[in-house]
């Protein structure tokens, strides 16, 4: 099949009453005996927010805000993928595709649409614009989950591909972050006849081998947060990397679960200085943690690290590439370790504010770093 069809979000009132009713009974562990997140996100604040989820959050606003733009959903290899389609006013734009990861969603990239679609109503340069394309991954959201096992960072990568080519994009820019930078660095090393060109805020790239005494404070920085993320962050990827289902009848089971298990990593991965909500507002983490609830997908969307985890192309990119550096990215590089994969790098830069969702965080820095990058490379 390869129909593509419009879709709209269409949330039943049941379900909202539902989520409020669960909200109402949610049995909280003890607090935490420290005063900060060392332990995992504090019980006060899971409490407040959850508190605001059930009595003012309005999922209508931000269901209509989605539905104003258009999307579709077709089937690739059996599951059915929803996207957003935001096509330019500007008739010779470059189509974009924006992939999200882990615990995104396409939410992430909300903020960014008018900007990088139609620069000239933002006062930017027409000749930035971009067709975008904006799809939700394999069990994430109100993607289909699959019911067969193969669905790790290269079979999606695959899928876009796919899915491009169904939308008539001959030649197209990808762009990606956590394991969307693993799809966008396969898509870039395996569609070299179609993809013109990958941006990330995340490289990935292993085996670096830097003496101590020579490395520079970025690299320095780089091994510093990797080791900090071994220790005390990574617990979430060992559980869903080896057991996502049973993790998943938490998430599913309790709104209250499920939001605490994402919204503690918008705390760690931000560049917060302490608190989400100084970066993100509370509504629009929760927009982001309804993508989760709403479909259920505390399960599925667990799966790609035990489909992908040990697993992936790291074969060399040689199309046109490029890096942003966040200073709280999880996995940062410096050039030249991203040079030891990325072969063709026309741009690379250090930003000094801005985390791991990029798009999310710092809008206006991510439109013009994509804007800087595919400049370099068009």
């Amino acid at each position: 099949m390869t129909d593509i069809h419009p879709f709209r979000i269409e949330v039943s009132d049941a379900e909202l009453d539902d989520l409020r009713d669960r909200l109402a009974r949610t049995r909280f562990p003890e607090a935490e005996p420290v005063d900060d997140w060392t332990q995992g996100i504090p019980l006060s604040y899971v409490q407040e927010l959850c508190a605001y989820w059930r009595d003012e959050y309005d999922w209508r606003a931000t269901e209509a805000r989605i539905n104003a733009h258009p999307q579709f959903k077709t089937e690739i290899d059996g599951v059915g993928i929803h996207f957003l389609h935001i096509r330019s006013p500007e008739a010779d734009a470059h189509p974009l595709l924006l992939t999200h990861g882990w615990p995104g969603s396409i939410v992430e990239f909300l903020k960014v649409i008018g900007p990088l679609s139609d620069p000239a109503a933002h006062g930017g340069d027409p000749a930035d614009a971009f067709h975008l394309v904006i799809p939700a991954l394999a069990g994430f959201g109100f993607s289909d989950k699959p019911t067969t096992t193969g669905w790790g960072v290269d079979r999606i990568a695959q899928a876009w591909t796919q899915l491009m080519a169904r939308l008539g994009y001959d030649r197209y820019f990808a762009q990606g972050g956590d394991w969307g930078a693993g799809i966008t660095a396969s898509i870039g090393a395996t569609d070299t006849e179609h993809c013109a060109g990958i941006h990330t805020n995340m490289p990935i790239v292993f085996g670096i081998d830097t003496k101590p005494e020579d490395m520079t404070d970025l690299e320095k920085e780089a091994i510093r947060a990797r080791q900090f993320y071994q220790d005390w962050d990574s617990g979430y990827s060992k559980q869903q990397s080896t057991r996502p289902q049973t993790l998943g009848y938490g998430l599913v089971d309790s709104p209250a679960g499920q939001a605490a298990w994402i919204v503690e990593k918008f705390y760690q991965w931000t560049d917060c200085q302490g608190h989400p909500e100084n970066v993100l507002t509370r509504d629009e983490l929760l927009d982001n943690v309804m993508f989760y609830w709403l479909p259920a997908t505390g399960a599925s969307s667990g799966r790609i690290y035990w489909e992908s985890f040990g697993r992936g192309n790291m074969d060399d990119i040689t199309v046109p590439a490029g890096c942003s550096i966040f200073p709280k990215e999880i996995f940062k590089a410096s050039r030249r370790w991203v040079e030891t994969r990325m072969k063709d790098l026309r741009y690379f830069n250090v930003l000094d504010k801005g985390g791991h969702f990029a798009a999310f965080e710092q809008p206006e820095l991510f439109v013009g770093e994509l804007r800087a990058c595919f400049r370099a490379i068009r």
